[in-house]
């Protein structure tokens, strides 16, 4: 079983070290000693928490297939006449959006709004950082 430890689970999870070791001491994680000595958390429980402290995204009521919704903060704004290229930070991801310059306009979209970026892709290249 992997074991991953502080730092990496704070970067994963896009967070501080300090709040990954306050959710250990509230209990919310359990940690173990890696075979360095270090604090580590299990991979699977980290896994199990991750999706536990997922928010759900705001529902807009229409029925979708998409499953991979991305809430964040437009960055930038890049419009031509016809196109438009739309920046998004959603969490520890910038989301690079290319999209219409009418549809920039209808969703009024400029750096500071708050956005969803909903990906649906029928190609995902997964790498394993293990072994």
């Amino acid at each position: 079983m992997p074991q991953i430890r502080i730092a990496d689970a704070a970067r994963l999870l896009g967070v501080s070290d300090d709040t990954v070791r306050r959710w250990v001491s509230a209990k919310a994680l359990r940690s173990t000693a890696d075979t360095s000595g270090r604090m580590a958390i299990d991979g699977r429980d980290l896994a199990e928490f991750a999706r536990n402290q997922a928010k759900a995204m705001p529902d807009s009521g229409a029925s979708t297939s998409a499953r991979n919704r991305l809430i964040g903060l437009v960055t930038a704004v890049k419009t031509d006449t016809v196109m438009a290229q739309v920046e998004l930070q959603c969490g520890p991801f910038r989301v690079v959006s290319l999209m219409s310059s009418e549809a920039v306009e209808e969703l009024g979209l400029e750096p500071g709004s708050v956005a969803v970026a909903i990906v649906k892709s029928t190609n995902v290249i997964v790498e394993s950082l293990e072994g």
